[in-house]
C-alpha cells in the first residue's frame, strides 16, 4: 500500500510538468556535450594538428573544447534550476501528504490535539527527501547523458575502441545493478539499526537515575549492548555490500583502460593513430569512469535516504515516535520517574544470577537503618555524610529538613538505592538498600516524571489497579481534576504542580511500603500539600518527607534537621526545645494560607 503511495508520489513528480522535463532534457544535451567532444577534440588536435605539424589546428581543437566546457558550465545551472523546478512541486506534495495525515490524526477519536513534534519530525524528512530527489534525478540524468555522448563519441572516432571499452564498462554497470538491491536493504537495515541504537542511548541516559532506583541496570545494559551488536552487523553487511560496490568500479571504470591499452596493437593494425589511442583514453578516465562513480555513490547514497525518507513520511515507519512511555519489564524509564516495575522478578522469569546480576529482595518491613554511613561526590571531595547514624521505625513518618547542600537528597537517593555509601550500610528491612526489590520502595523526586500516552498509563504502570482504584486515589490527592483517565498527557503542556500530582498518585498506587518524597510537594500549595502528606500518613508504610515547607515538619512523627556536621533529630517541639538552629528556622518561618 505504502510502496503504492511512494510510487505515485514519484511518478507525479517526474510527470506533472512534461515542459521542465523537456527542458532539463536540452539542458542536460549542451552539458554532456564535453562528454562527446573531447576525445574527438584530443585525438584531432594530435594527428591533424601537434603531430602534422600544424599547431594552429591543434590548438583550435583544444580551443573548441574549452569553449565547449564552458557552455557546459552554463548549461549546468540551468540544469540545476530545471531539477528544482521538478523537485520543489514534489516537495509540495510530500508536505500536502503530511498535513493530511496529520489532520486526519488530529480529528480521529479520543485525539485531544494533534501531535506537532510529529509534524516537525515529518517536514524534516520531507526535506530529505527533496534532496535525496533532486540529487538522485541529477546523478541519473548526468550519467545517462555521459554514456549516451561517450558512446557516441568513441563511435565516432573508432567503432573499434568503443568494442574495446564498452563491454567490460557494461560488465561493471551490470554487476553494480545486480547488487543494488542488495545494498539498498543493507544501508537501510545499518540506517534502522543506527536510528535505534540512538534511541536506546538517549533513553538509557535520560533515564540513568531510574534505572538504578528501578534495579535495571542489567536488563537496560543487556537491551543497549544488544542494539550495540545489531547496528555493528548491519555495518560489518554494509562493508560487504561495499566491496562489491568497489569490485564494480573498478570492473567498469578502469577494466576499460587496460584493455584499451591491451588492444592498442590490433586499433593500430586496423589504421587508428596514437591520437584515437589517446583520445579513446581519454573518454574512459575523463567520461565514462567519473559517470559510473557517481551512480555508484547517488544511488548508493541519495537513492537510500530517499527510500528511507518516503518511507517515514508514507507511514510504513511511522513519524519518528516522541518520548515513549516506560517498559516496566526493563525499567528503561524517562527521567526523575522514581519508582520500580510492578513486575515480579520470580519463578522462570526472573534472571539466572551472574557474576554481575544484583540479585533483588522485597525486604519484609520497611524499616530504615542507616549506620555509620560515610558518602562523598569523588575521592577528594569533603564528606556530604560523615559516620551518619539514623533509624526510622516500619509506619514512621520522617521530615528531613535543613539548607540547602546539607545532604537530604543524598540522604534520600541513598535510602532509595540510587547511590551506595563509601562506608557504613544503608538498609531496609535488613537488605542493603541497592538490593531491595522494586516493589518494596518508591521514590518521587522534585522533578516528576510524566511521559506521553494516556493518564490511566502513567497512573498504572507501578502497579494493576482498576479504575475505581485509580479513581478513589485521585479524590483523595485531590487530583481528581487531572482530566480523563483516557485522555492523552502532553508532558509540556502540564505545569509543575499537575506533573507532581500525576507522579504523587503513581507512587500512592504502588505496592511499595517504603515512600521518599524529595520536596516532591514543592510546586503545590500549602492546602494541596498538606491534603497529599495526610493521604499518605493514612495509606501506611513508612514515609521520609525531604521537607519543602517546615509544615511538613509539623506533621511528621520526627524531624531530622540537616546542618552540615550538625544532625538532630526529634519531634518538631523538642526540636524547638533543644536546637537553636530549629528554633530560628521557626522562628523565621512565616504559615502560609492553606484556604
Amino acid at each position: 500500500m505504502t510502496g503504492g503511495i511512494r510510487s505515485r508520489l514519484l511518478w507525479r513528480a517526474l510527470r506533472r510538468e512534461p515542459y521542465q522535463l523537456v527542458r532539463l532534457g536540452g539542458w542536460s544535451v549542451l552539458e554532456a556535450a564535453p562528454a562527446f567532444l573531447i576525445g574527438l577534440a584530443v585525438a584531432r588536435a594530435i594527428e591533424d594538428g601537434f603531430a602534422a605539424g600544424r599547431p594552429e589546428t591543434g590548438l583550435a581543437w583544444l580551443a573548441a573544447l574549452g569553449v565547449t566546457w564552458a557552455v557546459a558550465a552554463f548549461a549546468a545551472r540551468q540544469v540545476v534550476l530545471a531539477v528544482a523546478a521538478i523537485a520543489e512541486p514534489f516537495r509540495d506534495d510530500l508536505l500536502a501528504h503530511v498535513v493530511r495525515g496529520a489532520l486526519r490524526t488530529a480529528t480521529a477519536a479520543h485525539a485531544l490535539r494533534p501531535d506537532s513534534a510529529a509534524v516537525a519530525r515529518a517536514g524534516l524528512q520531507v526535506e530529505l527527501a527533496r534532496d535525496a530527489f533532486a540529487a538522485l534525478v541529477t546523478t541519473l540524468r548526468g550519467f545517462a547523458f555521459t554514456v549516451i555522448s561517450v558512446v557516441l563519441g568513441l563511435l565516432t572516432l573508432a567503432p573499434g575502441a568503443a568494442a574495446l571499452v564498452l563491454p567490460p564498462f557494461a560488465a561493471g554497470l551490470g554487476l553494480f545493478l545486480a547488487s543494488l538491491p542488495r545494498l539498498i536493504r543493507q544501508e537501510r537495515a545499518y540506517l534502522v539499526a543506527d536510528e535505534e541504537l540512538t534511541k536506546a542511548m538517549t533513553s538509557m541516559s535520560l533515564g540513568l537515575r531510574d534505572i538504578v532506583a528501578c534495579g535495571a541496570e542489567e536488563q537496560v545494559g543487556a537491551r543497549v549492548e544488544d542494539h550495540v551488536g545489531r547496528q555493528a552487523g548491519a555495518a560489518r553487511a554494509v562493508a560487504k555490500v561495499t566491496a562489491i560496490r568497489t569490485a564494480a568500479l573498478a570492473v567498469g571504470g578502469w577494466l576499460p583502460v587496460v584493455c584499451l591499452l591491451a588492444g592498442t596493437p590490433w586499433l593500430v593494425r586496423d589504421g587508428a593513430g596514437a591520437g584515437v589511442v589517446v583520445g579513446a583514453l581519454a573518454y574512459v578516465t575523463q567520461s565514462l569512469a567519473p559517470a559510473l562513480g557517481g551512480l555508484v555513490q547517488g544511488l548508493g547514497a541519495s537513492g537510500v535516504r530517499l527510500a528511507a525518507s518516503l518511507e517515514r513520511i508514507t507511514g510504513s515507519a511511522g513519524p519518528e515516535p516522541g518520548p515513549a512511555s516506560p517498559e516496566p519489564v526493563t525499567g528503561s524509564v524517562g527521567p526523575e520517574a522514581g519508582a520500580a516495575s510492578p513486575e515480579p522478578v520470580t519463578g522462570s522469569a526472573a534472571p539466572e544470577p551472574g557474576p554481575t546480576t544484583t540479585v533483588r529482595v522485597l525486604p519484609p518491613v520497611a524499616e530504615v537503618e542507616l549506620r555509620e554511613v560515610t558518602f562523598a561526590y569523588g575521592p577528594h571531595a569533603d564528606p556530604v555524610l560523615d559516620r551518619f547514624d539514623l533509624h526510622v521505625r516500619e509506619g514512621e513518618r520522617l521530615a528531613v529538613v535543613g539548607p540547602s547542600g546539607a545532604g537530604k537528597s543524598t540522604l534520600a537517593a541513598l535510602v532509595s538505592g540510587l547511590l551506595r555509601p563509601d562506608a557504613g550500610e544503608v538498609s531496609v528491612g535488613g537488605v542493603p538498600a541497592h538490593r531491595v526489590d522494586r516493589r518494596g520502595r518508591v521514590l518521587i523526586p522534585q522533578e516528576a516524571y510524566v511521559f506521553r500516552g494516556s493518564l490511566l498509563e502513567n497512573l498504572a504502570y507501578l502497579g494493576d489497579p482498576s479504575r475505581s482504584e485509580i479513581e478513589a486515589v485521585l479524590a483523595v490527592l485531590g487530583a481528581d481534576r487531572l482530566g480523563d483517565l483516557d485522555g492523552q498527557v502532553d508532558p509540556a503542556a502540564l505545569s509543575a504542580g499537575q506533573r507532581q500530582l500525576i507522579a504523587l498518585a503513581r507512587a500512592y498506587l504502588a505496592p511499595a511500603r517504603l515512600v521518599v518524597l524529595d520536596e516532591a510537594t514543592c510546586h503545590l500549595d500549602p492546602a494541596a500539600e498538606a491534603r497529599v502528606e495526610a493521604a499518605f500518613a493514612e495509606r501506611g508504610g513508612t514515609l521520609i518527607v525531604v521537607a519543602h515547607r517546615l509544615s511538613s515538619a509539623q506533621r511528621a512523627d520526627r524531624v531530622l534537621l540537616m546542618d552540615g556536621a550538625r544532625v538532630q533529630l526529634g519531634t518538631h517541639d523538642e526540636l524547638v526545645r533543644i536546637s537553636p538552629d530549629y528554633a530560628d528556622l521557626v522562628g523565621h518561618w512565616k504559615p502560609e494560607r492553606t484556604s
